[in-house]
């Protein structure tokens, strides 16, 4: 066990720092340094030259980097703290820059900002509710942060409701806060999650891979049963068909299909239907 530990320490001792273009999809490993293209050479046009990525507002920067899970800001660095294949999104406008991120297969969910999760109300405080969801620590929920909510108008949240809201703060120093409306003040889908329906648990990677906009498993399960259905960031699925019997194959069709070919996929979904 100590040998392949001795390996990757050794490796990283003694490696420089990589281009990020050239370990797109490749595996890497905490404590990399990742360097892009210049931006902006002084060299002018056709230099190739290339730098730690500065992250800081300059008057030079014109190219806006996003740095996703798996990678970290030091000083003017990007930095790997996870173990996976490194990923990147271009922006709208194709002007460079963009995201990168580090896909990796994660067990405990980390709360970021912004994400939509499903959570479980765990006790009353005073005006806060603390909510569960699956991170180190709960989360505080205001009962203020519903749509249409007062210090007359409170909400009829119990413990034990489920919850579907977003993260508003989501720093390592701070405990995470959830809201259920958006910056216009709607609800837009989150709130309270009816008493019906099955919640369970899935991995990370699987949640990242059904909210992908080119899923084709989702249509397919919306073609067997009308249903109701929503995803956690933080790995839960609720699931919600016309009886139990659905609800049940729904569940376990999406706890199976994480590692499932395409065909395998078309083979259960024809024999659904079938029957």
């Amino acid at each position: 066990m100590a040998e392949p530990v001795s390996v990757a320490a050794e490796y990283l001792a003694g490696s420089r720092a990589r281009a990020a273009r050239t370990v797109l999809g490749q595996v890497v490993l905490p404590g990399e340094e990742l360097l892009l293209p210049e931006q902006e050479d002084a060299e002018g046009p056709g230099g190739a030259g290339e730098r730690p990525l500065s992250l800081n507002a300059g008057a030079r920067s014109r190219v806006r980097v996003v740095c996703g899970p798996g990678l970290r800001r030091c000083g003017d660095r990007l930095l790997v703290t996870k173990c996976g294949r490194l990923r990147h999104k271009e922006p709208g406008s194709g002007c460079g820059g963009g995201v990168y991120w580090v896909d990796s297969q994660q067990k405990r969910y980390v709360p970021v900002k912004g994400d939509h999760v499903i959570g479980i109300v765990t006790a009353k405080s005073g005006d806060i509710f603390k909510v569960d969801v699956g991170g180190s620590e709960p989360a505080s929920l205001s009962y203020l942060s519903f749509e249409g909510a007062t210090k007359r108008n409170r909400p009829n949240v119990q413990v034990g409701d489920l919850i579907y809201g977003q993260f508003v703060v989501a720093n390592k120093d701070m405990e995470p806060e959830m809201v259920c409306i958006d910056s216009c003040g709607r609800a837009n889908g989150m709130g309270v999650i009816g008493q019906d329906g099955l919640l369970f648990k899935v991995t990370l990677g699987l949640i990242r891979k059904l909210l992908a906009p080119d899923c084709e498993i989702i249509q397919e399960v919306g073609k067997l049963y009308p249903l109701e259905i929503v995803f956690g960031m933080n790995g839960r699925i609720w699931v919600k068909a016309k009886t139990i019997q659905q609800t049940l194959i729904l569940a376990n069709i999406l706890e199976a299909c994480e590692h499932m070919t395409s065909d395998q996929r078309k083979q259960i979904f024809s024999r659904l239907a079938e029957s």
